[in-house]
């Protein structure tokens, strides 16, 4: 792609997150959009759609991830007055860390700028921490409700002029050397830039191999006498007797959700989600013990939702997979957060030609 100004043709294939705040920042940087989705737009059946996604900022051990998460946090707060609704809980974000490290995280915090404080367990009461640890909160850290973001996305989008939102239209081949897209009607198109962000269809798609992941997500209701202390919570992660769960608090119409890397597994595709049994991976993230009390918690929905990763990597990764195409394996919760840095890059790329 050469560089220098102007309106550009870009498509995006997929309306997840990433999908959906790409092709916002595009239409704001003055270019031309299509976005392509094989169902609606928004989809519930996308692996962005969700009640729920944190936000965090810390990386004790990575400055640089520190750094992009910062300016991820910045973005949000953006985008939350450009689309006109509340998308952005700043109820703050705890991880557990061993005692021993507790000192270090937080000067890492400070050194960042990020506002941290240590958190003895005893100050999260119904949640269980691991043997020997205690909590860090970053403050202004919080909740991201995921559906929101994409219904307010798409909305916003729907009222541009340079975008074009082609729901239901399944995308067969993405010609890496021109640029081209087909779709399953065979219609063609070509654009200056084409961004993949199709999530677990991204394989089907490109040679940029992503691995498949499966997670089970528990969706509770808290007994009545601690409602209120879960209505003011922080989301908590590291939790759970193996340190491995994450919960998200209730609140703005989302319920307590549990999660644990325990209930992830690699899958070779999306469509037995629907026959899968949840039960036994329900329990096992109930041995999980992420709360305290479990079982007076009310069970209001059971979830399998997919995320993909980039093989040899494990993460989130975006990748210029032909001279102007490009592809973004999105991985679970750091994807979603992530994603109006996705954005702001490619729009990057349109302006200065950026490699």
């Amino acid at each position: 792609m050469s560089a220098g100004g102007g309106s550009r043709r870009v498509i995006v294939v997929g309306a997840g997150v990433t999908g959906l705040l790409t092709a916002v920042a595009c239409a704001r940087g003055g270019h031309r959009v299509t976005l392509l989705d094989r169902g609606p737009i928004p989809n519930p059946g996308s692996s962005s759609a969700d009640q729920h996604r944190v936000v965090r900022t810390l990386s004790p051990d990575d400055a640089d991830v520190t750094g992009r998460m910062v300016a991820a946090h910045r973005r949000w707060l953006d985008l939350e007055a450009l689309l006109g609704t509340g998308l952005y809980r700043r109820v703050g974000v705890v991880t557990a860390w061993p005692r021993d490290r507790i000192a270090a995280v937080t000067a890492a915090g400070s050194a960042a700028g990020v506002s941290t404080r240590a958190v003895e367990p005893r100050e999260l009461p119904h949640v269980r921490f691991p043997a020997g640890s205690a909590g860090v909160l970053e403050a202004d850290a919080g909740v991201l409700l995921a559906d929101r973001v994409l219904r307010a996305a798409a909305r916003w989008l729907s009222g541009h002029p340079a975008v074009d939102l082609r729901p239901y239209r399944t995308v067969t081949r993405v010609d890496t050397d021109s640029a081209q897209v087909l779709s399953a009607d065979g219609e063609k198109l070509g654009a200056d830039l084409v961004l993949v962000a199709a999530g677990p269809w991204t394989r089907d798609l490109l040679e940029h191999p992503v691995v498949l992941h499966r997670q089970t997500m528990v969706y509770l209701r808290p007994p009545q006498d601690v409602a209120r202390w879960w209505e003011a919570a922080p989301a908590v992660g590291g939790i759970g007797t193996d340190g491995r769960s994450w919960v998200m608090p209730p609140g703005s119409g989302a319920l307590l959700k549990i999660s644990s890397d325990a209930v992830a597994r690699e899958v070779s595709s999306t469509a037995d989600r629907g026959d899968e049994d949840q039960a036994p991976w329900v329990a096992r993230l109930a041995r999980a013990a992420p709360l305290r009390e479990l079982g007076r918690y009310t069970v209001a929905a059971v979830r399998a939702c997919h995320y993909a990763t980039a093989t040899g990597t494990g993460g989130a990764v975006l990748a210029r997979v032909g001279p102007a195409v490009w592809s973004r394996a999105a991985c679970g919760g750091s994807g979603f957060s992530q994603a109006p840095l996705v954005a702001e890059r490619i729009v990057d790329v349109l302006t200065k030609g950026a490699a």
